[in-house]
C-alpha cells in the first residue's frame, strides 16, 4: 500500500471525485476510483468524503492505493501490420488504441500479447516477461512504427542505437495553429508534472529533451509538421508541441479536453524509422502510411482552403 497526495487546481472545481481521481491517478480508472472511495481509501481534508463528493478547490486529498499487480503477458492471436520481419527483428505499424506492453488496466489485448503470438519465443527476454523485445514505445493513441528484438544481441544492439541516436524515428502530426517559421527545434527538459502526475511537462531539472520540427503545410488553424525526435523522453512530441502553444490536434490530455469528431487518439502518427540491422551493419529505412483517420482530416482541412 502506498499514499499518494493531491490538491485540485481551479478548473477541477465541480468535478465529481470519482472522476477527479481517475484522471489524476496514474493507471486508475473511474469505477476503481469509486471503490476506493466506498472503501475509505480516499480522504478529504483529513475526512472520508460522500461517493458523490465534488471538488471544491483547494482541499487536500490523500488516496491509499494496494500496490499495483503485474499482468503477465500471454500470447494472444491479434493481427498485425508487418512492415519488416526477419530472424532479428520486427516492424510493426501499431494502430491507434493499442497499448504496447500489459499495465494495471490494460492485462491483455496489447502488442506484447500479439507478438508472443506470432513470435512464439524467439522474443529477446532483455525487457522481462511483460516487455520481451521491445525496445522503445509509442503512446496508447499514437499509430505507427515500433521496432522489437528477437533475441538478445539484436536487442543489445538496437538499445545501443537508441541511445546514440543511430535508431532516428520521424513522426507527422497536425498541430493546432499556425507557425511563423518553416522549422525549427524546442530544447526543453521533460519531466513528471508536479499538478498531475498521470501527465509528462517541461521542467526544471527534467531529463533533456530535444524535438526537431519542419511545416509540411499550413491550413487554417492548423499545421501539419513532420517531427524527429533527438531523444526519446514519455510524450516528448505532444508535450513539446503544447510547451511552445501548438498542442496536437485531438490531444485531449495535453490540448483541449473536447475529442475532435473523427479522431479516436491524437493525430501523431511514426511514419518513419532508421536503423542498422543488428546482424549486418547495413542501415535499414522503413515509412508507413498514415492511418485513414489522418487522411480523412487532412482532406477536411484541404477543402478549407
Amino acid at each position: 500500500m502506498h499514499t499518494i497526495r493531491l490538491t485540485p487546481l481551479e478548473e477541477d472545481t465541480g468535478t465529481r471525485l470519482d472522476s477527479f481521481l481517475s484522471r489524476r491517478v496514474e493507471g486508475l480508472t473511474r469505477s476503481a476510483a469509486a471503490r476506493l472511495l466506498a472503501e475509505g481509501c480516499v480522504t478529504c481534508d483529513g475526512a472520508v468524503p460522500g461517493k458523490s463528493y465534488r471538488i471544491a478547490g483547494g482541499e487536500e486529498l490523500c488516496v491509499t492505493l494496494p500496490e499495483a499487480e503485474e499482468p503477465e503477458a500471454v500470447p494472444q492471436d491479434i493481427p498485425l501490420d508487418v512492415v519488416y520481419e526477419d530472424e532479428d527483428v520486427i516492424v510493426v505499424n501499431k494502430p491507434v488504441g493499442m497499448v504496447v506492453h500489459p499495465a494495471p488496466g490494460h492485462p491483455d489485448g496489447t502488442l506484447v500479447n500479439a507478438l508472443l503470438h506470432h513470435c512464439g519465443d524467439s522474443l529477446s527476454g532483455i525487457g522481462g516477461e511483460k516487455r520481451p523485445g521491445i525496445v522503445h514505445r509509442i503512446d496508447r493513441d499514437t499509430s505507427g512504427l515500433i521496432i522489437a528484438a528477437k533475441n538478445d544481441a539484436a536487442h543489445l544492439a538496437l538499445a545501443a542505437q537508441l541511445a546514440d541516436h543511430t535508431l532516428a524515428r520521424t513522426y507527422e502530426c497536425l498541430s493546432v495553429g499556425s507557425f511563423r517559421q518553416d522549422s525549427g527545434t524546442v530544447d526543453a527538459p521533460i519531466g513528471r508534472s508536479r499538478s498531475d502526475r498521470k501527465k509528462m511537462a517541461v521542467v526544471v531539472g527534467g531529463r533533456p529533451a530535444i524535438t526537431h520540427w519542419e511545416v509540411l503545410a499550413r491550413y487554417p488553424g492548423v499545421t501539419h509538421l513532420r517531427c524527429r525526435l533527438e531523444t526519446g523522453r514519455t510524450h516528448q512530441i505532444r508535450v513539446h508541441l503544447a510547451y511552445i502553444g501548438h498542442p496536437i490536434l485531438g490531444d485531449t490530455v495535453y490540448g483541449n479536453r473536447k475529442p475532435v469528431p473523427g479522431l479516436t487518439g491524437q493525430c501523431l502518427h511514426a511514419t518513419g524509422l532508421r536503423f542498422l540491422h543488428p546482424r549486418t551493419g547495413r542501415p535499414v529505412e522503413l515509412t508507413c502510411p498514415r492511418p485513414e483517420e489522418f487522411e480523412r482530416m487532412l482532406v477536411k482541412l484541404q477543402k478549407r482552403i
